[in-house]
């Protein structure tokens, strides 16, 4: 398949495809002989999709470079200590959403009534 066609097919757009490329995560074939053409196989096709599952899963595209280049069998130790450091950075990450999201309850609350004077929400982000 043509780039466009691996782009569309991987669910990204093509100029993606050729950042991936630039960044070492996905390969670039040589030019065909049907007018250098360059064509993709079922192999990037399946490399673009485990990217894209990375990104999804919070993997840095540094850290999916790592993953790219562990074997599938004898990386496992590597390939576990990353997924680790990846759950304890999603779950500071957590931490840090909820406690947002429970100041924004607690303002949203304050606000609501019919109290006067300023509105907490828009006195909390004034500076």
């Amino acid at each position: 398949m043509k780039i466009g066609e691996l782009a569309e097919a991987g669910g990204v757009g093509v100029e993606t495809v050729r950042y991936y490329q630039r960044r070492g995560l996905l390969g670039v074939p040589e030019r065909g002989v049907d007018g250098g053409v360059r064509r993709y196989g079922p192999e990037d096709l399946r490399k673009l999709r485990f990217i894209r599952s990375a990104q999804a899963a919070g993997f840095t595209l540094d850290e999916i470079a790592a993953l790219v280049e562990m074997d599938s069998v004898a990386d496992r130790g590597p390939a576990r200590a990353l997924a680790l450091r990846r759950i304890e950075a999603l779950d500071a990450k957590i931490a840090e959403l909820t406690l947002a999201r429970d100041g924004l309850e607690r303002l949203a609350r304050r606000c609501g009534g019919e109290a006067s004077g300023a509105c907490p929400i828009l006195s909390a982000f004034d500076p």
